[in-house]
């Protein structure tokens, strides 16, 4: 069952000040409590809600923003919209809907409300209506396969995060690159080019590190054995 809490308590729980609770009512960041004659009942969905605000808060969002994301929850947006809010394009990838349980059947249970926070934090989850929006039917393939296989969503999120870092340091640098030569129109035609030589980059990257970490081999320098030069010795003259 579903514990209910009262202000003192859910406060308490959250590990936020009372005021600060309150505050963040007045300004629709939570959804009302169940009142009670004069008391006001909060459940876990507000205590999963004020644990994504403190997320978010922790990423360097604005109450501003997370009051437009939460915005976007309970009322639904169109996922275009969606996807400017969130800072994302949505013109490349296939977007899939998903119910809540459905999100959580693909994670096996580790959609929590860290999760979820740095999953809207890189703009991987939006909402449209009474459904979630993830941006990519290919990340959302791939990084449920790597829970499946027993990586943690939170270790899968982390590297999502470092590796769009990586992505947005490629994409400035191919893009200086066709625009300085060809003019900044070139950049959305040629796009694919760039698309092809991080591929086959990142793929001979991987198997290099792969033979290197594999057992029993070792680099070329490390299989010979190490001789020093020796220095030319006179020639040995015969006793007498």
């Amino acid at each position: 069952m579903t514990r209910e809490y009262r202000t003192q308590e859910l406060a308490e729980a959250a590990g936020i000040p009372v005021r600060t609770l309150r505050f963040y009512r007045e300004r629709r960041l939570l959804p009302p409590p169940r009142r009670e004659g004069r008391i006001a009942w909060y459940d876990d969905q507000h205590l999963a809600r004020l644990r994504t605000i403190a997320a978010l808060l922790e990423r360097g969002h604005t109450l501003g923003g997370i009051a437009e994301l939460t915005a976007a929850f309970e009322k639904g947006r169109d996922v275009g919209q969606l996807g400017e809010l969130l800072g994302m394009g949505w013109s490349d990838e296939t977007p899939v809907r998903l119910s809540p349980e459905a999100l959580a059947d693909h994670f096996e249970g580790e959609v929590t409300a860290e999760n979820l926070a740095a999953a809207l934090d890189l703009g991987y989850l939006a909402a449209d209506g009474e459904e979630i929006v993830h941006v990519s039917r290919r990340l959302l393939d791939v990084s449920s396969a790597l829970v499946r296989e027993g990586v943690p969503l939170a270790a899968v999120l982390e590297t999502g995060r470092r590796v769009r870092e990586h992505a947005d340091a490629l994409a400035a640098l191919f893009t200086e690159l066709i625009s300085d030569h060809l003019g900044e129109e070139a950049v959305s035609r040629l796009r694919p080019l760039a698309k092809s030589v991080v591929e086959a980059e990142l793929t001979m990257a991987m198997d290099r590190l792969h033979q290197r970490r594999a057992p029993g081999t070792d680099s070329p320098q490390a299989t010979q054995p190490s001789q020093t030069p020796r220095e030319p010795q006179p020639p040995q003259m015969p006793s007498s």
